[in-house]
C-alpha cells in the first residue's frame, strides 16, 4: 500500500519559532501539487484515502496545522487564528515549491482548512489556481460555532481507546455513515495516550481560546473580511455541502454560486457538517473538477 513521508517545516509566529509537519504523497518531482487542510481539530491523516487516489496525478501535501497532531504548539494560543494559518501555509508552499518549474497548487480545506484556503486564494499573486471549499463559507452558523467552541475546550480524559473513540464517534456522527474499521481510524487520527496512560485528543487545549474571547461584534467583522476576501478570489471554485450541515447554510452556500467567483455547488446527501471525503463516491466529485475524468 502507498504510503506517505513525514516531514516539516519551521514557521514563525508573533511568539517565536515553531515546527509544522506534513505528509506528502506520491512523486516529488510532481509538478502538480494538492494541498489538502483539514478542520479545526482534526489532522492530516483524515486525507489519507483521498491522497492514495489521486497521489498517481499530483503530489499530495497534507499539513498538520500548528496545535494538532505531530506539529509544534504555540506559545501564545490567541494566535490560534487564519492569519497565522496562512502565514504558515507561505512559509509550507515555500518548501513545497522551491525550484520547482510551476509555481501553483491546487487547494482542498475542511472547514477551517477551506478559511485557510479561503484565505490564501485572495491573496495578490496567490499560487492557489483550483480551490475546494469543503462545508465552509463566508456566514457560520453562531450555534453552531458555539457547539464547536465548546467541544474543543473540553480537556477530556478516558481510561481506555474504546471510550475514547466512543466519545470521537459520538461528536462526529454529523460525518455521516461510515464502516466500524473507518470509525476506528477516525477516532485513532485524533487521539493520543498522555504521560499518564489516559487518551485525550490530539491537540493544544488553546485552541480553544479565540473561541471564548469572540464577541457579536467581533463575528461580524470577521464575517465582513471573509466575504471580501471570499469576492477577491478569482480561480476556478467548487463548494461541497454536506445537506443537512448546520455550519454552511443553503442560503450561503446559494450566495457563493452567485458572487465572487460564482463557486460551483455540489451538495452530500445524508452527510451534515462536513463531509470527510473517505468513500469513492465523494472523491469522484474532486477527481472531477480537478482532472475533469
Amino acid at each position: 500500500m502507498l504510503e506517505a513521508k513525514i516531514k516539516s517545516v519551521q514557521c514563525l509566529s508573533m511568539a517565536g519559532l515553531h515546527q509544522m509537519a506534513y505528509k506528502e504523497w506520491g512523486d516529488a518531482d510532481n509538478p502538480n501539487v494538492l494541498v489538502c487542510v483539514h478542520g479545526v481539530t482534526r489532522v492530516a491523516d483524515d486525507f489519507d484515502s483521498m491522497a492514495r487516489a489521486l497521489a498517481a496525478d499530483y503530489r499530495v501535501v497534507c499539513p498538520d496545522v500548528v496545535g494538532r497532531g505531530r506539529s509544534g504548539r504555540l506559545r501564545n494560543p490567541q494566535l490560534y487564528r487564519i492569519p497565522q494559518y496562512v502565514a504558515d501555509m507561505v512559509t509550507l508552499l515555500a518548501r513545497v515549491l522551491a525550484n520547482g518549474e510551476r509555481q501553483t497548487v491546487d487547494w482542498f480545506g475542511t472547514s477551517m482548512g477551506g478559511l485557510i484556503g479561503l484565505g490564501m486564494a485572495a491573496l495578490p499573486d496567490s499560487p492557489v489556481s483550483k480551490l475546494i471549499l469543503n462545508d465552509i463559507g463566508p456566514v457560520l452558523d453562531p450555534t453552531a460555532l458555539q457547539r464547536i467552541g465548546d467541544y474543543i475546550g473540553q480537556d477530556l480524559r478516558f481510561p481506555t481507546f474504546d471510550e475514547a473513540a466512543k466519545f470521537i464517534r459520538d461528536v462526529s456522527q454529523p460525518f455521516g455513515p461510515h464502516s466500524e474499521a473507518e470509525w476506528h481510524k477516525l477516532a485513532a487520527d485524533v487521539l493520543r495516550q498522555d504521560k499518564d496512560g489516559m487518551w485525550v485528543r490530539h491537540y493544544d487545549m488553546g485552541l480553544a481560546q479565540p473561541f471564548r474571547s469572540a464577541t457579536p461584534e467581533s463575528a461580524q467583522a470577521d464575517e465582513a473580511a471573509l466575504w471580501s476576501a471570499y469576492d477577491a478570489v478569482t480561480c476556478p471554485t467548487l463548494l461541497v455541502r454536506g445537506a443537512e450541515s448546520d455550519l454552511l447554510s443553503r442560503d450561503t452556500a446559494l450566495g457563493m454560486t452567485r458572487r465572487g467567483p460564482r463557486a460551483e455547488l455540489v451538495e452530500i446527501a445524508g452527510v451534515g457538517h462536513a463531509p470527510t471525503f473517505i468513500h469513492d463516491e465523494q472523491i469522484a466529485v474532486v477527481r472531477k473538477f480537478l482532472l475533469n475524468r
